[in-house]
Formats: structure tokens, sequence, C-alpha cells
């Protein structure tokens, strides 16, 4: 072990990290000694995991809820053709506490709204930061909420779910093979910048990328008074029936994430 606390094979490994200061050996320090769970290995999880374990992030558990499909391989690059038919994990309202619980910072890159409305509202009882990224087509959005600060939530930017049907899935309307690495990229930076406390967060900002473009604006996010979860008089209390709430399955349940730790 170098006196720095770090082994040599860490200080070859996070060189760059450690000679910026805005890292630093403390820094990636914080970065080791942090958990993050992933809700979702599709489009934006496969790059952020990735990049995630790259950075050292000391502990990562990783949940999915569908069965990979050769179509997915476009823009999932964690997944190659070994994993075809490879059925995934699942949380549902049951077990989404105690699955969230030990981590520090949730990430949801899923493409249902049972799934994210599940992910903010826990997120939101166990006051852990929410980092929430979606794509459609050639668009993408990003933003993060931090229940700990005040700040709003999900419910806030969307109340109520869309009827079911309304918006259609990426099966049904496309989506960019790039545009997930670029928004799951996006929600890793975000993640890291948070653990180490650097720069300017999302929490109160919604950034809406247009890729054809190549346009970047924010919007900005306010708490909702009225807000059922997070608002002055709330009536959201716990977790709920999420599939029926959205009028939509999410997927089938099953049990604990698959974790991932680097050194």
């Amino acid at each position: 072990m170098a006196s720095t606390g770090f082994t040599p094979e860490q200080v070859q490994r996070y060189a760059r990290h450690l000679i910026l200061p805005e890292v630093g050996g403390a820094g990636q320090r914080k970065l080791l000694n942090t958990s993050v769970l992933l809700l979702g290995a599709g489009g934006l999880g496969s790059p952020a995991a990735m990049y995630l374990a790259a950075a050292g992030v000391g502990r990562i558990g990783i949940v999915d809820f569908d069965v990979v499909d050769a179509s997915n391989l476009q823009r999932q690059l964690l997944h190659g053709t070994d994993d075809i038919g490879r059925h995934s994990l699942h949380v549902n309202s049951e077990n989404a506490l105690d699955v969230f619980r030990p981590y520090d910072v949730i990430i949801d890159g899923t493409d249902n709204f049972p799934t994210r409305y599940l992910a903010n509202d826990a997120a939101y009882f166990l006051q852990r930061p929410l980092v929430h990224g979606a794509i459609y087509r050639f668009e993408g959005q990003l933003t993060m909420f931090d229940a700990a600060k005040g700040t709003g939530c999900y419910r806030c930017l969307f109340p109520n779910p869309p009827p079911p049907g309304a918006v259609p899935s990426c099966a049904e309307a496309g989506v960019f093979g790039v545009l997930p690495g670029i928004i799951g990229s996006m929600m890793a930076f975000e993640t890291i910048k948070h653990v180490l406390g650097i720069g300017r967060g999302m929490i109160g900002k919604l950034l809406i990328f247009e890729g054809i473009d190549m346009d970047f604006r924010k919007v900005n996010l306010r708490r909702n008074p009225g807000c059922p979860l997070c608002g002055d008089n709330p009536t959201v209390t716990g977790l709920i029936d999420y599939e029926v709430f959205c009028g939509m399955p999410a997927s089938e349940p099953s049990e604990t994430p698959i974790e991932v730790a680097t050194t």
C-alpha cells in the first residue's frame, strides 16, 4: 500500500484523476467508497455502468428488467450476442426500499413509467439522490433529483403518467444508436460530479439534447407545492402499485441486484 493510501495498481489506474485538483486523492477515495445502484442496463445503463466502473466507483449494483434481444445490441454496449435471451432482474414496490437502501446514489436509466415512478418515490423516501435520463428518437433528457435538498422530484415534473400507449417506446418509434451513449455518459458524469461535490450539477434543472441539430438547452425545475409526494400536503406516503397507477405492466418481479465491485 502506497503512502497515499492507494495501492501501486490504483495509483497507476487512476493517475489521470489524481493529478486533477478537482479530484485528487481525496476525491478518488470518495469514489472508491461510493456505492451506486443502476436501474436498467440497456442503452443508457450500459455506458453509465462502464464509465462509473472505470472512474473507480467502489460498488455498482445493476438491476435490469428485460430479456436481451438481438435488436438491443445496436446501442446496449454491455451485451453481446451470447447474452441474447438472457433474463434480467427486477425491483417492485415490495422490495424496492430494501434494494435501494444500501446505495448512496440511484441512477434511473429505465424506459417505462411504472419503474420511473417507483425509482422516484423510493429514492425520495430514502433521501437518496436520483439521476434520471430518458431518450426518444434523436432527443435525450437528463436531470437529477435530491430529496434532501427539497428541490422537487419526478412527480413535480410529471404529476401523472401518460395514458397507456400515448408515448411510443423505442421499439415503436426507434432510437438513434449513438444517443444512449451520449445521455448515459452524461448520467455517469453527473453522478461522479455529485459524489465529488464539484461543478454545477443538474439538480433543479432539466437538460434537453436535440441530436439532429446538436442543440443543448436547460430548463429550470422547481418543487411543486401541490406534488403528491414532496408537496406541502403529500398524499403518496408509501410505495404503491405502480403498474396499476400507470395502467401498464413494468415486467416480471425478481429479487436482488447484480453487484460489481471495483478496486
